[in-house]
């Protein structure tokens, strides 16, 4: 919005030519998304715990964690209307890659919702049922799927999806490109979610790969930098730094409440979106593979709850004390804290890692 207005001015005045870069309105989004979260934060927690919307905990959870029970949740309401905000205000409103990134945001979020609201008017720790989560789901995932593919880039975007540390493998899905994609943005949208048992651990998660994004948004839409390193240049696709500073932004300003211990949970309306936007963003720079490292942790966390459950299904024994994985830790004698700082010592690695496959092509 401001890009509009204020660019054009830069031919009477030079100083608002600053608006043409990229870099400072993906910081400028940044720095909006985290001043809402932290101006907001204190009247919505506080609108949270008069409407008695508090959280349900497990019974079979660490005992620790009953002590938590009623903490207001539901704050991602608060992470988007803070990404959405900043990025509206400071993106190119014309730029289709950004629009869509919102709306996975948006109609993920609905979901979240739906799940957290009937948690909360039937005071229990289980929302929605497995099935009534993931068809919308899936719904809203083959929707922005469809949209990636046809509508992102003025133009079909390629169904050739590129592996890390292979620059001549590109393998090319074509009908089933949408399905994959699909399930990419579904699968990584659980994944965060599995993740957000522990105060502020996947807040932190999700703002070290929302920042990584944001640089891999930046060189795939910039042709020097694109063919420097290798990678497909998807024109127009560097605005998605602009989203991804405000998820960066928005992710730090929530954790100041959401720190150990906890003023506010996000809940499945602040997880489920999160997940999916950085996935959509994924699949829209041509990274959707490397997300698997970039969410190194997310992935940890999944695996352990599919290990657990198909271990116990099949020979009846766990394999872990408990499942997703952070709760193990927690049951061997680690405090909450040294968990959620060790785990996003686990993300910083991974996000590292990640970028580093764009030279070791």
């Amino acid at each position: 919005m401001l890009y509009r207005l204020l660019f054009p001015l830069a031919a009477r005045f030079p100083v608002f030519n600053v608006f043409r870069y990229i870099t400072f309105r993906t910081a400028m989004s940044a720095v909006t998304a985290l001043a809402l979260a932290l101006l907001l934060g204190p009247a919505m927690i506080r609108r949270l715990r008069q409407a008695q919307i508090g959280q349900s905990i497990r019974e079979e959870g660490p005992r620790s964690h009953l002590a938590k029970a009623g903490t207001p949740t539901m704050g991602g309401l608060l992470i988007l209307l803070a990404v959405v905000s900043a990025t509206l205000l400071w993106m190119d409103l014309s730029n289709r890659f950004v629009w869509i990134a919102l709306a996975t945001l948006v109609g993920v979020g609905a979901v979240g919702f739906a799940d957290d609201w009937t948690k909360v008017t039937k005071r229990r720790s289980l929302g929605l049922t497995g099935r009534g989560k993931l068809v919308p789901q899936f719904l809203v995932a083959f929707a922005v799927a469809f949209a990636i593919q046809q509508w992102a880039g003025h133009g079909a975007i390629s169904t050739v999806i590129t592996l890390p540390f292979l620059k001549r493998v590109l393998p090319d899905l074509g009908v089933l490109y949408i399905p994959f994609v699909a399930l990419v943005v579904v699968g990584s949208s659980n994944a965060v979610n599995l993740t957000d048992g522990l105060d502020g651990l996947a807040t932190g998660a999700v703002g070290i790969a929302a920042g990584t994004y944001a640089l891999l948004a930046y060189v795939t839409g910039n042709a020097v930098a694109a063919r420097y390193l290798q990678i497909p240049f998807i024109p127009q696709s560097g605005e998605l730094a602009v989203f991804c500073g405000a998820l960066v932004g928005a992710s730090l300003g929530f954790l100041w409440f959401n720190c150990h211990p906890a003023d506010v949970f996000m809940g499945d309306v602040g997880a489920l979106p999160l997940g999916a936007a950085i996935a959509a963003v994924a699949v829209m720079t041509k990274q959707e593979v490397l997300l698997a490292i970039v969410g190194g942790l997310f992935v940890i966390e999944a695996l352990s709850v599919i290990i657990q459950v198909a271990s116990f299904k099949t020979t009846g024994r766990r394999v872990f004390k408990m499942a997703p994985i952070h709760h193990h830790f927690e049951l061997l004698g680690w405090a909450e804290s040294r968990v959620i700082i060790r785990f996003w010592i686990l993300a910083i690695l991974f996000a590292v890692l990640g970028l580093s496959t764009l030279k070791l092509r």
